[in-house]
């Protein structure tokens, strides 16, 4: 394949790849990980036999959702003396 007669530069595509491996490098070094994302529960709900993630409300104080089948309505509470799980099962 021949080399093109040209080279496409542009530089806000450059600034915009540089701020961007500054911001992960400095959320990396504070330990909030891009990867982490928001916190969420896996919910077996048997009333229908499906899963679904759950995530956790924006004022961090539950976790609430409803049956992607039937509706049901389950509000988890986040509190101090809580478990590490992360998947349940809904009745």
């Amino acid at each position: 394949m021949a080399q093109p007669d040209y080279i496409l530069d542009i530089a806000s595509l450059r600034a915009t790849e540089n701020t961007q491996a500054a911001e992960a490098s400095a959320q990396t070094a504070s330990g909030n990980s891009p990867a982490q994302g928001r916190p969420w529960l896996a919910i077996l709900w048997r009333c229908c036999s499906v899963y679904s993630r759950v995530y956790r409300k924006r004022d961090a104080a539950a976790y609430e959702a409803r049956c992607p089948c039937c509706s049901r309505h389950l509000k988890i509470a986040v509190g101090e003396g809580g478990t590490d799980s992360r998947f349940f099962e809904a009745r």
